[in-house]
């Protein structure tokens, strides 16, 4: 059972969760030292080298359709913190495929950031441009940063996304303290930060995934694949889309 973690701020609710969730201790070995950004963790995923994790949206397409998906992801209503564009010359990062697309899709120029730098840019309050709420002011639906997909062990992920989103998870003092020092910003500030930030999918939720894969199809806007490197992406014919188009559109959710 190996599980791939983001190592960023906006998953420590889930870490708090998981570490007192009853797994084998081997699982939770290989979730402290399998940790990594979204892009790597979406090759890894697509090699099928971790058998889930909290996978980039536009890596989890593929899982969405399938519905080898929970109900878990990494959501935000309107304004995130944490994916931002700064105003100055184009320029993607290179740790987060979705939010590079996203800036696509949202026909926004600038640099792409994400993560624990994104949220220390803001509370430095420099100018940017907050991709969380440009999505909401556009599509009036919640954006889903990232899908908890898996390759194996269905049952055993589609309960930890149950009992993760019935979950109340208060972050002890100490972690909040670890975290404050390691990205070097305020322990209040970090609390408002996850405020804006919610794990439970539903309707909505699904909503704006769709609209979003929309987007990516109808802007030509290409997905990771597993037999290409970071830098290669899927091409895709006509044809193509008008399969993946209808897919989207068919696609029946909500098993449990």
């Amino acid at each position: 059972m190996r599980f791939g973690k983001i190592d960023y701020l906006n998953l420590a609710p889930f870490d708090v969760f998981i570490k007192s969730y009853p797994m084998p201790s081997g699982f939770k070995k290989f979730l402290q030292i399998h940790k990594s950004y979204p892009a790597k963790l979406n090759q890894e995923f697509l090699f099928k080298r971790i058998d889930a994790g909290f996978i980039s949206s536009i890596a989890g397409f593929h899982s969405f359709i399938k519905n080898k998906h929970t109900k878990s992801g990494i959501i935000a209503k309107g304004d995130v913190w944490s994916v931002i564009l700064l105003p100055k010359e184009s320029k993607k990062d290179y740790q987060s495929a979705t939010s590079n697309a996203l800036s696509q899709v949202l026909k926004l120029q600038g640099e792409v950031l994400i993560g624990d730098k994104a949220l220390c840019y803001r509370y430095a309050n420099k100018p940017h441009i907050d991709m969380g709420r440009e999505w909401f002011k556009t599509h009036h639906t919640p954006f889903v940063f990232g899908l908890l997909c898996y390759n194996n062990h269905q049952k055993l992920y589609k309960k930890i996304s149950k009992e993760f989103n019935a979950k109340k998870i208060k972050i002890p003092h100490y972690i909040l303290e670890q975290y404050a020092k390691k990205i070097n910003i305020d322990k209040k500030y970090i609390l408002e930060y996850l405020k804006h930030i919610y794990y439970k999918i539903d309707s909505k939720e699904i909503l704006g995934l769709k609209r979003f894969y929309r987007q990516l199809l109808f802007q030509g806007i290409k997905k990771p694949m597993r037999f290409h490197s970071l830098s290669n992406l899927q091409t895709s014919t006509h044809s193509t889309k008008k399969k993946m188009q209808l897919n989207i559109n068919n696609t029946a959710h909500y098993n449990n």
